[in-house]
């Protein structure tokens, strides 16, 4: 079996060591080595990259014999194998880690909330916690808790324990193996049963910093990043902050009041704009109006919007009893409509005729709407629909 490095020495960056075992399975290639510091995927914490005489690791994983597995970009040329571990993953794996336990345990001592399960991501790392709620003056006070013992820099212990030295423990949850049981240990904070690999001290954690909580499933999930991610997460906001600040020529604590009246004149610009459009609206329908050919208005459009027409083919619909059909070219889309007195079926005129012009769409009896590939196979419809109802 693998000496497994990654528990008596984590902080093992590089290694020399044998690959006892190599094969391939479905085109990709596996390595069992004699030793590693590479970290299988198990307990929400994903598997540790890096390579093997230059080999990229790509995946970590444990058999269901119980033997660590490399898969690797290709095979290694040599048994002699140089193993080098990509730290800032180990390292961002190991802060959230030991982050999460002393997380938990400051929710469980505040709030006696516990920890019903834990995932480390790319982007976040969560817990789900047996709460309905948590507010955010709650989730102040436990960011302002964890990190104030992070400042303590705590020592963290790991060990493995005996089923009786286990019993022994104040655990809130026993763990499910019976054999090589690791517990991690925050001095003065908590005792848990743990698989992972964690910093020495609080002090490594660096931060911790809630981002949200979100109901799931009758629980609270809680995200947070710690360490160099939260380092990361806060340079990239305050980039973020710096250039909306700049976008309006204003410092970072302004910019909120700054929004704010930008966004009262969207809405007053918005609402001049909807004006202006009513009365074009107005002023076009009265132009259209003069060209009806008794109970009916057609007319294609090349400069204005599907959904310009689309208001103004129902206005007049509503206001005048005519059989409508307008296209515009400009999104090759045309809409048939009337107001409800024509003993026709918009929707079903358009299913019967739409695929001898390549177009798809659909609608109700009195309003029906399609699409096409091009504005020739748009004007050809409009020019057959008009034939077919006008007759």
């Amino acid at each position: 079996m693998t000496k497994k490095i990654y528990y008596s020495s984590p902080y093992t960056k590089e290694w020399e060591t044998i690959i006892r075992k190599s094969f391939t399975k479905e085109n990709q290639c596996f390595v069992v080595l004699e030793e590693t510091a590479f970290y299988p995927t198990g307990g929400g914490q994903p598997h540790d990259t890096g390579t093997i005489n230059g080999v990229e690791v790509l995946d970590v994983f444990t058999d269901e014999t119980g033997e660590v597995v490399h898969m690797t970009e290709r095979m290694p040329e040599t048994t002699h194998a140089f193993c080098s571990l990509n730290w800032r993953r180990r390292f961002e794996h190991m802060q959230h880690h030991s982050g999460q336990h002393l997380l938990s345990a400051v929710c469980y001592t505040l709030y006696n909330a516990k920890t019903v399960s834990f995932h480390l991501g790319l982007d976040y790392a969560t817990i789900d916690l047996n709460l309905t709620e948590l507010n955010p003056s709650q989730m102040e006070k436990i960011e302002q808790t964890a990190n104030e013992e992070i400042y303590r820099n705590r020592k963290i212990h790991t060990y493995y324990v005996t089923s009786e030295e286990l019993a022994e423990l104040p655990l809130l949850k026993m763990p499910k193996v019976t054999e090589n049981i690791q517990i991690v240990e925050i001095e003065g904070i908590e005792y848990n049963a743990c698989g992972g690999t964690h910093v020495l001290r609080t002090g490594e954690i660096g931060i911790i910093k809630l981002i949200k909580a979100e109901k799931q499933k009758g629980m609270i999930k809680l995200y947070f990043k710690c360490g160099l991610r939260a380092l990361q997460d806060f340079n990239e906001s305050h980039q973020i902050l710096g250039k909306i600040a700049a976008k309006f020529n204003t410092g970072r604590y302004e910019v909120i009041g700054r929004i704010e009246k930008w966004e009262e004149e969207r809405k007053r610009l918005e609402s001049e704009l909807a004006k202006v459009k009513e009365e074009n609206n107005a002023y076009v329908a009265k132009e259209l109006l003069l060209k009806k050919e008794e109970d009916f208005l057609f007319h294609v459009f090349d400069n204005k919007s599907f959904n310009e027409i689309k208001e103004l083919a129902i206005k007049i619909a509503q206001e005048h009893n005519l059989f409508i059909l307008f296209a515009a070219t400009e999104e090759n889309k045309v809409i048939l409509v009337h107001n409800g007195t024509e003993n026709f079926s918009c929707g079903k005129f358009l299913k019967e005729h739409l695929g001898s012009f390549n177009g798809k769409g659909g609608g109700n009896d009195k309003t029906a709407q399609a699409g096409f590939p091009s504005k020739e196979d748009t004007v050809n419809f409009f020019e057959f629909a008009k034939q077919e109802i006008f007759q």
